[in-house]
């Protein structure tokens, strides 16, 4: 199994990436020893977001990481707000920019090299959202645009106006709504970064923990591996608090899954989440 691959032709990152959102604001050391222990372990693809925390995520990864070490890349995202408990799109172009401009500074750099529209704002016109993206790529604040939580369509439309290099959408075991998009990003060499790749029911009694009681790995680690080997555009950047977690999510990478327990836990079924 290959374990790297190119972000837009000239962005080469470990396949297990970092998803940062659950750094712990509120205990910043602990926070900064789990992102360099992530550096540490070869994470080299951090994903993070303008309102994770309302920006304090992002401050977090650049007081651990800053200068960032060479080949590590931080991506981030814009495009939803998160007053309270709620997630609401907004993707008006002025915003967009403004949350790009604020990012750069929280995260000490001169240009991003991803920026991911967090989620299309159904209240305005796609190609307005995307016009912002590709600005701040004409103003090199901006590397390489992405796209989150979106449909084919979707991506062939902004990939009209800026080239679309990453799709991050909801994918696990037990969840393959987006299995057509996955499919699109390998036919067209677009980087496929399934949030939440491990469904929570892994850890419970399921195939997959039978599969991992077989190889010595855990659940998580075989969730993980599973999606490594589903496709060579993917991507998976679990997120964790835990630096045991975090250990155990990067091993996944040396666990190897033998082609009869790939196919088991490949064929489209509940069976496995719930055991029956």
């Amino acid at each position: 199994m290959h374990h790297h691959l190119v972000l837009g032709g000239d962005l080469p990152v470990h396949r297990l990436g970092f998803g940062a959102m659950r750094l712990p604001a509120d205990n910043p050391a602990a926070a900064h020893a789990l992102a360099r222990r992530a550096v540490e372990l070869g994470v080299t693809f951090i994903d993070t977001a303008d309102s994770y925390d309302l920006g304090r995520n992002e401050e977090l990864l650049a007081e651990a990481l800053h200068p960032y070490p060479d080949g590590v890349v931080v991506a981030t995202k814009a495009g939803q707000c998160h007053p309270g408990d709620e997630w609401i799109p907004l993707g008006r172009p002025e915003y967009l920019r403004q949350q790009a401009e604020l990012s750069l500074r929280r995260l000490r750099v001169e240009r991003i090299d991803l920026f991911q529209l967090h989620r299309i704002d159904p209240t305005i016109p796609l190609a307005d959202q995307i016009g912002a993206l590709r600005q701040l790529q004409e103003e090199g604040k901006v590397r390489h645009a992405g796209l989150s939580e979106v449909s084919v369509d979707q991506i062939v439309e902004a990939g009209r106006i800026t080239p679309i290099v990453s799709v991050q959408n909801r994918y696990n075991l037990g969840d393959r709504r987006s299995e057509d998009v996955l499919v699109h990003c390998e036919r067209h060499g677009i980087a496929f970064l399934p949030w939440l790749p491990i469904a929570p029911s892994v850890r419970s009694d399921s195939p997959v923990t039978e599969v991992a009681r077989r190889l010595g790995a855990t659940a998580a680690q075989v969730a993980l591996a599973w999606l490594l080997r589903r496709s060579k555009v993917m991507l998976p950047i679990p997120g964790t608090s835990s630096p045991h977690h975090l250990e155990e999510n990067v091993g996944a990478v040396n666990v190897d899954l033998p082609d009869e327990d790939f196919e088991h836990l490949d064929r489209p079924s509940t069976d496995w989440i719930t055991g029956n």
